[in-house]
């Protein structure tokens, strides 16, 4: 059986599940709403503050089926709770961000500047300090939506091994590389 599959979620004060015909699973918290289609073939059951995934049979299909649909869902739990954080950190001479709204306006070496809009259910900070590398910090209720508009923000930019410029997430680690000076010897 699925590790991940098999565990059960608890469902916080505050939160409501409601599962419709079809296995519409539809999640309300203090920080929004998020709805996510379950494969008709699982079952999804609530009961007594703990949300169930079932799978019909242990075939490969339904096996994988069974942890990423409780995944999502205990993703959605999650993010109607607390909501997700993502910062990215912008990283050379002259680099710079700046929002207005969820306009969000890149500096990133090209001969003209980045203008990306944000969507709505994602908010957009740009946080410069002196002396310190833009941090662009992003926050919302859905992990996949604020993960894929990270990931387009960085492929802007992407950081380079030499140098490291680039658009990085905070606490990234990145493979350097030794420049041409270190072969001579």
């Amino acid at each position: 059986m699925s590790r991940i599959g098999k565990n059960p979620i608890s469902v916080p004060s505050g939160v409501t599940i409601d599962i419709s015909k079809g296995n519409l699973v539809t999640v309300k918290g203090p920080k929004g709403e998020l709805s996510q289609q379950v494969n008709p073939d699982l079952g999804v059951n609530l009961e007594d503050g703990t949300l169930t995934v079932t799978r019909p049979s242990n075939s490969k299909r339904h096996r994988s089926f069974h942890g990423l649909y409780r995944s999502l869902i205990a993703n959605m739990i999650v993010g109607v709770t607390d909501g997700y954080e993502l910062q990215l950190e912008i990283v050379g001479v002259g680099y710079r961000a700046e929002n207005k709204g969820n306009l969000l306006i890149l500096t990133l070496g090209f001969s003209h500047p980045i203008y990306f809009m944000v969507p709505q259910e994602v908010q957009v900070e740009a946080i410069s300090a002196k002396g310190k590398a833009p941090i662009v910090k992003l926050t919302s209720n859905d992990k996949q939506l604020i993960g894929q508009i990270a990931a387009k923000i960085r492929a802007f930019r992407k950081p380079e091994p030499y140098k490291g410029k680039g658009i990085k997430f905070v606490g990234e680690e990145l493979r350097r590389k030794a420049g041409k000076t270190a072969a001579k010897g």
